[in-house]
């Protein structure tokens, strides 16, 4: 089980370095363009007057130095390094003899045949690629071209890393087709710059941003028929202008000099305008219109009504009748009804026959 793990760990910590590309300096300086020779029987180039371990395919540069390959699209660097998982195969099977400094540990192996990387590497890496140094060499792909236009930039007019894509854009047409070498290719690329990406890049990611642009909804303005917007305008045109615009011009002017012409006001006048302006804001009939207290003494009823309905009048009270003569109702008959003169009905008799009533 920990074997396995130590195995997964390595496997990881391999594909992790690939992955980052680290640009280093591995102490190859190369002042002008190299003369690169094609190895025989394989789609590889070498460089046979260059103190290195430096070769061509598929379009980049790759370089063996202190036990590590690296790779670059121009001929000196920026160099990348490359994990062993990752290196073309065809690189890897170049033979022994084409190496100009091979390590020590190259020492007794046929110069014919491609170094032992399956025992150099361990068994893990032999494990990943088996079989490695087998192919049909009647089916070898043939050689990428070689990127002569790099000739001319050399020394002092060598180019930055910003300006080596756009440069190799615009004079290399070549597309790598190995597996690693396009991976390798396209992480280089990613690294660059925004402002150096190849015009294809640049194109291509303002396309993908614009593509979301175009796919959402037109709005209510875009989305209006050009009919409609047109009445509308029309609509807008046919409206009377407000009071403000309708106003002609003199009388505006006639209102600028009366304004301009009349006197300070003094505090008291100042007041009256106050108390006039705060009348036409809330007329009388509002609540906002009475002046403090006025609520409560319209709520209020006036001092007579307060005091009659305290003290309610009595009713009338009906006439004594004279002394010694009891009241009609007392003797037994209804109280003498009121006529329209004011006599009284009943038994025919009044006070003036008083002195008639028989002793």
């Amino acid at each position: 089980m920990r074997q396995a793990l130590a195995v997964l760990a390595l496997l990881l910590c391999s594909i992790t370095s690939a992955l980052a590309q680290f640009s280093v300096s591995i102490g190859v300086n190369l002042p002008v363009y190299p003369q690169l020779v094609r190895v025989p029987g394989y789609p590889v180039y070498y460089a046979p007057q260059v103190n290195s371990n430096y070769f061509f395919y598929d379009g980049m540069y790759w370089v063996y130095v202190n036990d590590n390959w690296y790779a670059s699209t121009w001929y000196n660097g920026p160099w990348e390094l490359v994990a062993p998982d990752f290196v073309p195969l065809f690189v890897l099977r170049v033979p022994v003899r084409y190496y100009r400094r091979p390590p020590v540990y190259f020492h007794g192996w046929r110069s014919d045949a491609p170094p032992r990387w399956g025992d150099h590497w361990g068994n893990t890496w032999y494990s990943n690629h088996r079989d490695w140094d087998r192919w049909n060499r009647s089916a070898a792909p043939a050689p990428a071209p070689l990127p002569v236009y790099q000739r001319q930039y050399s020394g002092n007019r060598y180019p930055r890393v910003e300006q080596q894509m756009t440069l190799q854009t615009r004079n290399y047409r070549y597309e790598p087709r190995d597996a690693s070498v396009q991976r390798q290719y396209q992480a280089q690329r990613a690294q660059m710059p925004a402002a150096a990406a190849p015009p294809q890049d640049r194109q291509r990611a303002t396309s993908s941003a614009a593509q979301p642009q175009a796919a959402r909804p037109p709005s209510s303005a875009q989305s209006r028929p050009p009919q409609t917007t047109q009445r509308e305008a029309q609509q807008q045109a046919a409206r009377p202008p407000s009071s403000a615009q309708s106003r002609p011009p003199q009388t505006t002017q006639r209102e600028a000099q009366q304004q301009a012409a009349r006197p300070p006001s003094s505090p008291q006048n100042r007041q009256t305008e106050q108390r006039e302006a705060q009348q036409a804001a809330h007329p009388p009939g509002s609540p906002q219109g009475r002046p403090p207290g006025a609520e409560q003494r319209a709520a209020a009823p006036p001092p007579q009504a307060a005091n009659a309905a305290a003290h309610p009048p009595r009713p009338p009270q009906a006439a004594a009748p004279p002394r010694g003569e009891p009241p009609p109702h007392a003797q037994g008959g209804e109280p003498p009804a009121r006529g329209q003169g004011g006599e009284s009905r009943g038994n025919g008799r009044g006070p003036q026959d008083k002195d008639n009533k028989p002793d």
